[in-house]
Order: C-alpha cells, then sequence, then structure tokens
C-alpha cells in the first residue's frame, strides 16, 4: 500500500481532531511508563489478539510474584541500576519450563497464535533471549539504539512472530513516540474515515501526518498518543 495520499490527509485529521476533542486530558497511558524493559517484552507479547485487560493482569503477576516495580515515576525513565535488565529476566524465569511459566507466574496459556502457535510464555523468552544476545538490556538501550534490524530479525523468527507488529508495539512500550501500533482498532478507524482498506504502512504515515498537522491546537501530541487515544475510542464502540 502506498504512504497516504494528500487528499486523504484532511479527512483523517478531521476525524483525529474529533477524537483528541472528545478525550478529555490527554495523558500518556500507563503501559508507556514501565518501570523496566522486561516489562515491555510480556505486554507486547501478550496484547496480541485479546483483550487488553487480561495483559495488565499477566503484568501484575508477574510483578508480584517477583517484587517488581510495575510503573516508573510519570515522565521518568529509571536509572539503569534501578531496571530489572533482560538477562536478570532471563535469570529468574529460563530455569522455569514454558509450561510452567505460563501456567504458575503469568496464569495465562494462550498461544502466539491458534495453528502451530507456541505458548506466549514461551514467546516472551525468547524475545527476551534476542535482546540478549544483541545487548538490549534495558529502556535506555532501545532509545538510544541507532539501528535494531537484526534485533527486529532475531524477534521475528520466533512463531507468531512475524508480522512484526508485537516488535513494533515493543519499540512503542519502551518509549518510542513516533510509531504507532496498526492492529484491528487502528484500522476499523481509518478503513471508516477513508471508506476503503488500510495497510500497516499507509496507517502510520497517515497518523504521524496527522499528529504532526494537530501539534499546534493540541501541542506535544505524539503518534503514538494518538493511536492510543484511537484505540481506546474504537474499544468503546
Amino acid at each position: 500500500m502506498p504512504p497516504a495520499a494528500p487528499a486523504d490527509l484532511p479527512s483523517v485529521v478531521a476525524a483525529c481532531r474529533s477524537v483528541l476533542a472528545n478525550s478529555g486530558p490527554i495523558e500518556v497511558a500507563d503501559e508507556y511508563g514501565y518501570a523496566s524493559l522486561p516489562l515491555c517484552v510480556i505486554d507486547s507479547v501478550f496484547s496480541i489478539g485479546v483483550r487488553y485487560e487480561g495483559v495488565r493482569n499477566v503484568i501484575d503477576r508477574y510483578c508480584r510474584r517477583f517484587g517488581l516495580p510495575k510503573q516508573a515515576p510519570k515522565g521518568t525513565v529509571p536509572q539503569r541500576n534501578q531496571q530489572e535488565s533482560i538477562t536478570g529476566f532471563l535469570v529468574r524465569v529460563v530455569p522455569i519450563d514454558a509450561d510452567r511459566l505460563a501456567t504458575d507466574v503469568f496464569a495465562n496459556r494462550q498461544r502466539t497464535s491458534a495453528r502451530s502457535g507456541i505458548l506466549k510464555a514461551d514467546a516472551v523468552v525468547q524475545f527476551a533471549g534476542a535482546l540478549a544476545r544483541h545487548q538490549i538490556e534495558h529502556l535506555q538501550d532501545v532509545l538510544e539504539a541507532h539501528d535494531l534490524a537484526a534485533v527486529e530479525r532475531d524477534v521475528r523468527r520466533i512463531p507468531g512472530q512475524s508480522s512484526g507488529l508485537s516488535w513494533r508495539y515493543f519499540l512503542m512500550l519502551a518509549g518510542r513516540e513516533d510509531l504507532v501500533k496498526p492492529d484491528r482498532m487502528i484500522f476499523r478507524f481509518l478503513e471508516r474515515v477513508l471508506g476503503r482498506p488500510v495497510g500497516a504502512g499507509e496507517a502510520q504515515a497517515m497518523l504521524a501526518a496527522a499528529a504532526h498537522e494537530l501539534d499546534r491546537e493540541f501541542p506535544g501530541i505524539k503518534p503514538r498518543t494518538l493511536d492510543n487515544l484511537i484505540w481506546r475510542q474504537e474499544r468503546e464502540r
């Protein structure tokens, strides 16, 4: 799908303006303020294709089990020595086989896909392993990295991760504000506005352009926050 045609942009901007005007105070969602990188991995894998309340429960169970903080202080990125590292996470979970991890720690036995999918618990461990192999240990490592293409390739080889949706969402959870998560809620919104199918690349381009246009009316609006507000609206429809 080609990038958004200029003729499409006014319609998308108008629809996004309505979302922003009806959203009340514009705040960054709690999930974009996790206290450590492993929580971003867990959320990004478990969130695909399910109700988000269940994902919050998985995160809460993990944090309670190991006595870890869930949220960073609002608007901050904790120092590296205050975070659980990816290697630290792996030290905790690798000795627990995937079946027990799913049942006893996450209390969630969902799989990455209905056909030939693996347990999401297993996918989380493999995802973390890919990050560790490339020395991506903390939130800062994602934000400061110049090239994560090799990491992305490794992650997308994990069963159920080939679309790259979890990877993109992981980057957003880790702090990337310029991205959107083109899932069914975002597609539904854009396809209703435009009256035609929309691809993932076009969804990213349109919402990024809309956020840029709307920044004068809603100072500081970023594609990630716009994505989240659209998602919340669509969930209530």
